[in-house]
């Protein structure tokens, strides 16, 4: 796709880039859809995230302490300041893309300041969050990591002013930046490359793919085909994983991180994806659609921008052994149309997200 802005200089801003994940993979396709512009963040580990061989990366202060791209949460106090460093003075557009600390970057009052925004910051704003984290650290660092959060949390909502324009990944996030930021947004799905998936012959088994901590709800899925004695499969490994292992029964099967192709092979032949958490949007449901099977998901957050009841998938209403026993009960009931099924997912397409990312910019230019 040419640059739909050839005579603005653009710059990309982001938390830092040393996983690749969802928000990771915007980054990716912002970079795509705008591959001169340079992108900022605090971290940059070039060994863990592939695709940004050719791009201008500057990265902060914090980039110089060694172990900091591997215990970048470590750093969370920094952060502030580490994006405020730089200087972002010579450009037209800035796109921030946060779900930490990415939108609090200073710009020149002319400057148009648009944030992507995969959520509000959870540790800051969600206590589940923050304590689930706390549990890295040594208990008598509890207190003081909370005072830490409270002026974080201070700073974050501060900076929420310095931005012009929110996108939000999902409708849920949406209320979330309504709520906490007191700002409105217009919500552009996150991209997905359908075109890397296709549909194959289902076989008999659900499949969960994430990883295992827990907000995502493993244990959950786990106990519920523990009862049913239907066959998993889960895909990913995490600091749950020792538990989660220990709760299942004969029919679920663990089968640890997968490359690319294996996770496709899994997603085509797989009966349907479990999809039981709370998420701001949600990537593998789109990437299980496009390969023409349904999602069985609960009914909060992203999850209601992807999958359509009765043609898509499912949903479940509480995140219960019970809620889900009745909603892999109906699943069985229903046939399903694997073309339909990835025609749907082909909506959250690369192509798609372009389009929409450069429409909203030329709006607000």
């Amino acid at each position: 796709m040419p640059d739909p802005f050839p005579e603005k200089k653009i710059a990309i801003v982001c938390d830092w880039l040393t996983n690749m994940g969802g928000a990771e993979k915007v980054i990716l396709s912002l970079h795509r859809l705008f591959p001169k512009a340079p992108i900022y963040t605090t971290l940059y580990d070039a060994k863990r995230v592939q695709g940004f061989e050719n791009a201008t990366i500057y990265t902060s202060f914090l980039q110089r302490i060694p172990f900091a791209q591997k215990k970048h949460p470590l750093f969370l106090n920094a952060m502030p300041m580490a994006v405020e460093s730089f200087d972002l003075n010579e450009y037209d557009i800035v796109i921030s893309s946060s779900h930490s600390v990415a939108k609090g970057i200073i710009t020149k009052p002319e400057t148009l300041h648009i944030c992507y925004c995969h959520t509000p910051m959870r540790y800051a704003w969600e206590p589940w969050e923050l304590e689930f984290r706390l549990k890295s650290f040594p208990s008598f660092m509890h207190n003081s990591i909370k005072k830490k959060m409270h002026k974080l949390r201070l700073w974050d909502r501060l900076t929420a002013d310095r931005v012009d324009h929110f996108i939000a990944n999902s409708s849920y996030v949406v209320d979330r930046i309504k709520k906490y930021y007191r700002r409105d947004a217009t919500v552009i799905n996150p991209p997905v490359n359908t075109d890397q998936f296709s549909i194959g012959e289902p076989k008999d088994y659900f499949l969960m793919v994430g990883r295992m901590i827990p907000y995502k709800r493993f244990d959950l899925v786990i106990e519920t085909f523990n009862k049913l004695e239907k066959k998993l499969h889960i895909v990913g490994s995490g600091p749950d994983e020792s538990r989660l292992k220990k709760l299942a029964g004969e029919t679920i099967t663990f089968l640890g991180r997968l490359d690319d192709e294996a996770l496709r092979k899994e997603y085509r032949e797989c009966k349907a994806l479990i999809f039981p958490q709370l998420e701001d949007f949600g990537i593998t449901p789109v990437e299980c659609m496009a390969s023409g099977r349904p999602v069985i998901a609960y009914a909060e957050g992203g999850a209601n921008d992807s999958v359509v009841e009765g043609k898509t998938g499912l949903f479940f209403s509480s995140q219960s052994v019970e809620s889900l026993s009745e909603a892999l009960e109906q699943f069985e009931k229903q046939s399903w149309d694997p073309n339909a099924i990835k025609q749907h997912a082909e909506k959250f397409s690369e192509e798609r997200f372009w389009g929409e990312v450069t429409d909203f910019i030329t709006s607000k230019l």
